[in-house]
């Protein structure tokens, strides 16, 4: 991390120090964004009401602030909870870092570099139908076209997506909140929210408590149990340990996620002893391993671990711990009773189509 960007992380996310702070002198290039911003949503809706739309209700999952705020552990648990109530749910995303912006299906194969890592990860921790294409909307409409089974959209990381039209917006908020509340470069946010949630909003806490002014379910975060790298590749539950099992070890953490601080927290209250290795979000793997040759044991994330594949045969032991989101029963029933009511709608518009 260079020492521009953490000094742009501390103006976004922590105390502004002297009267010409860099938030301070970024703040006309933040009100430039804004209108620029406030431009393109107003054209993407517009768009949005003259493009094809999927038939199949559609829930986003976002947030207001760059970075990881925990859309990707959000989404999976929607997608369970999804499959729990009865529902065949199908994914849809970007593939952030992804080495080309064509469509295509992810599969248990699939490259990571092509797919992304967080779709590779969603479909493997799922089983779902999941699709990438930069626009939403046309991977919504090819998911639905080669998987006909599919009754409900879940689409990671759109919210600014205007394009793709919604039933639901599930906004994530971390720790973190709003930051200093500017908009970028001055501050974190991509949008600035309103006084109040918008009507299709829910709001989901993924920490202890809120830490923005709006009203929002509060989601337990869990870490979970830790299991060999090539088992967990495999997609079996062979050779699982609880946390327990590793402590008194020494142990390397590494972690390419947006706040990889947040997981070595978890692995240490959980009673390990770690040496932490922060990497950039969305590491790329392929090259030689980012860890001291001689380290006998590593300790990594679920998103890590999908691009390390072609390391699980080497000398160092690698474990995989996941970060598990607990949906509140309330949210639960207020998201499903709002997919209810869209697919009521869309089919009473269906049948007044000619």
């Amino acid at each position: 991390m260079t020492a521009l960007r953490r000094r742009l992380l501390q103006q976004w996310f922590g105390r502004e120090t002297g009267r010409l702070s860099l938030g301070s002198c970024l703040r006309p290039l933040a009100a430039l964004y804004g209108i620029l911003q406030g431009l393109d949503r107003r054209r993407r809706e517009r768009l949005a009401r003259t493009l094809p739309q999927p038939m199949a209700p559609v829930v986003v999952v976002g947030n207001f602030v760059v970075g990881g705020a925990g859309k990707t552990p959000t989404t999976i648990a929607l997608v369970h909870a999804l499959v729990q109530a009865g529902w065949r749910p199908g994914v849809v995303s970007r593939g952030y870092g992804r080495s080309t912006d064509a469509g295509m299906a992810v599969d248990a194969d699939a490259d990571p570099r092509q797919v992304g890592d967080e779709p590779l990860l969603i479909h493997h921790r799922t089983g779902v139908p999941v699709h990438v294409d930069r626009d939403r909307r046309r991977a919504a409409l090819a998911l639905l076209q080669s998987h006909p089974q599919v009754d409900v959209i879940v689409a990671d990381d759109g919210l600014q997506h205007r394009q793709l039209r919604r039933d639901v917006e599930v906004v994530v908020f971390d720790e973190r909140g709003l930051g200093n509340g500017r908009l970028l470069p001055a501050g974190p946010l991509r949008e600035r929210p309103g006084a109040e949630p918008e009507p299709q909003m829910l709001v989901l806490y993924n920490h202890e408590r809120a830490s923005a002014a709006w009203p929002g379910a509060i989601a337990s975060r869990r870490i979970g149990l830790a299991q060999p790298l090539d088992a967990w590749l495999r997609g079996r539950g062979e050779e699982v340990q609880p946390l327990s099992a590793l402590r008194g070890r020494p142990l390397l953490a590494l972690a390419g996620i947006a706040v990889p601080e947040r997981f070595f927290a978890a692995l240490e209250a959980a009673g390990l002893q770690i040496e932490r290795l922060p990497l950039p979000d969305h590491h790329d793997y392929e090259g030689a391993p980012p860890w001291p040759e001689g380290t006998r044991e590593i300790v990594t994330t679920e998103k890590d671990a999908v691009k390390l594949r072609r390391h699980a045969a080497g000398p160092t032991k690698s474990w995989v711990v996941g970060l598990d989101l607990a949906l509140p029963a309330d949210f639960t029933a207020a998201l499903l009773g709002r997919l209810a009511r869209a697919t009521a709608r869309n089919a009473r518009q269906a049948s007044k189509i000619p």
